[in-house]
């Protein structure tokens, strides 16, 4: 790095830089975060209706966001077409992932729905081959697109006939994980370059999410019959902590460390899901979900590495 010899002059001392909280530590919360947010969902679920428990998880994260948006001095996007665009991400991202999950976890364990979520990185690579040309696949990525998959089979103890699993349960939790690349590649080939701040653009995707769940909920659900505190108080953790603090924070790992490393924290949460799961709600682990967890975790690993990374 070079460096210029200026002429010594008296200058006001520099101003103290804020004091923050280390990157690694701000990472451990992140992880913790979204690992426990499917322990918060299957809570959730079990008071209120899953299109509930989403519109309650969007409502408590759009106000976080709204906070922090006015904290910052930050205007929404404007423009009729990056708000269309917006909509759609906002349903692939948002409204759509989030109600699959939470009905998910009406009949499988919250620790397969946060293994389930893992395979994001995988469907991710496999979709990038047909929708973006620029993004060449390696035969070590392709490796670990097949080992990724042949984990997720272990999970699911294909070799005995899926037993014990609920079919539709399980087919809704990678749908959901499938639906997180599709919305990522709809953003990027569609609203990149629109010279709004991430935190403007994830508050307008936030608050399009909740209108498209305040729309849907009421056709398909009715108003609790009585408020269930631990439940509703799980959704406003989920909310306000999984998707509108969890979100700031991610953007600050990724502007201080980079998205290579930010985007790490996907392999803790299983881990942290899984053990959340066992531990608090007491539910049980075959030997093939922590061992085919291992091995999903290792082949999304493989499918991020590029050439000379």
């Amino acid at each position: 790095m070079s460096t210029v010899t200026a002429p010594r002059t008296q200058s006001p001392a520099p101003a103290r830089p804020r004091t923050r909280l280390d990157w690694r530590l701000r990472f451990a919360v992140l992880s913790l975060i979204w690992g426990f947010s499917f322990l918060l969902i299957k809570v959730g679920t079990e008071g209120y209706a899953p299109f509930q428990v989403t519109l309650g998880r969007l409502i408590f994260g759009t106000a976080v966001l709204a906070a922090a948006m006015a904290v910052k001095r930050e205007r929404l996007p404007r423009g009729a077409r990056v708000w269309g665009h917006m909509a759609v991400a906002a349903f692939f991202l948002n409204a759509l992932p989030f109600s699959l999950f939470a009905y998910s976890e009406l009949t499988i364990p919250s620790t397969l729905a946060g293994i389930c979520n893992a395979t994001s990185p995988l469907w991710g690579m496999a979709l990038s081959l047909v929708a973006l040309s620029e993004d060449r696949p390696t035969r070590v990525r392709f490796a670990g697109l097949g080992l990724g998959f042949l984990g997720v089979l272990t999970v699911l103890g294909a070799w005995q006939g899926f037993h014990g699993l609920d079919a539709t349960g399980t087919a809704m939790a990678l749908l959901a994980s499938l639906s997180y690349p599709i919305g990522w590649i709809y953003v990027r080939r569609n609203l990149a370059g629109t010279g709004n701040s991430h935190l403007s653009m994830t508050g307008a995707q936030l608050l399009l999410a909740t209108v498209q769940l305040a729309v849907v909920t009421p056709l398909f659900t009715s108003l609790p019959g009585h408020f269930s505190l631990v439940p509703l108080l799980a959704i406003a953790a989920l909310g306000a902590l999984g998707t509108g603090l969890a979100v700031l924070i991610q953007y600050g790992l990724v502007a201080e460390v980079g998205p290579t490393t930010a985007q790490m924290v996907t392999y803790f949460i299983p881990v942290i899901a899984t053990a959340a799961g066992v531990a608090i709600l007491g539910e049980s682990l075959r030997w093939t979900t922590p061992v085919g967890a291992v091995v999903v975790l290792a082949g999304a690993a493989l499918t991020q590495l590029r050439r000379g990374a």
